[in-house]
């Protein structure tokens, strides 16, 4: 074999050694994560006058299940926190009880699916549903003023009293499920809702 043979042989074999201790296989194709959005008005707002819906037509049931699934350890701990650490936690009330009322007033146990947030943002609250035998269950007490309630006087205050009813409100904490986060998809957030039809008494007059 000729000099330049044994030449181009071993420049080959050099090109090969080279490629192939930089050689890198191609990166299998991934596509780019697509978040799913809520929309900001959800279709159930158009069905009430109350920043929560107590029905969805469209509330995304599968999608929950599927991410409470995946997160099962982190998100029982979040829903956890929720049902112990909040003071004002209904979760286990399902009727209402004998109380007495100085203004009318219509009370309530109810279970939102969605819900407007202290930031004015509809979020998607866990409820009825179940993964890996918890079942996630959040309620709330609402008791509202009747329409011809608030601002008037307390009908069962004497007249010779300046009274007025009220309409009072209570933060609740709820665990939310939040799509755009491709990570962790959930969180606690705080809703306002109305919480008991109070009667101001002022002074007395003759």
């Amino acid at each position: 074999m000729s000099l330049s043979n044994h030449l181009l042989i071993l420049v080959s074999l050099g090109v090969v050694a080279v490629m192939g201790n930089n050689y890198k296989p191609p990166t299998p194709y991934q596509p780019k994560y697509e978040p799913k959005y809520e929309p900001e008005i959800p279709a159930c707002s158009k069905n009430t006058t109350k920043n929560w819906c107590l029905e969805d037509s469209e509330y995304p049931t599968y999608e929950v299940i599927y991410e409470l699934d995946k997160h099962y350890e982190a998100v029982v701990a979040l829903y956890k926190n929720v049902v112990a650490e909040t003071a004002n936690s209904v979760d286990t009330l399902t009727k209402l009880v004998d109380e007495t009322y100085l203004c009318p007033s219509a009370t309530s146990y109810v279970q939102p699916l969605r819900a407007v947030n202290t930031k004015g943002k509809w979020r998607v609250i866990i409820n009825k549903v179940e993964s890996y035998g918890i079942k996630y269950d959040q309620h709330a007490r609402i008791e509202e003023c009747e329409a011809d309630a608030a601002g008037k006087a307390c009908p069962l205050v004497p007249t010779c009293y300046e009274s007025k009813c009220l309409q009072k409100s209570i933060y609740h904490r709820f665990l939310v499920h939040d799509p755009t986060d491709y990570y962790f998809p959930f969180a606690i957030e705080t809703f306002k809702f109305p919480a008991s039809c109070a009667c101001f008494i002022g002074a007395f007059t003759l």
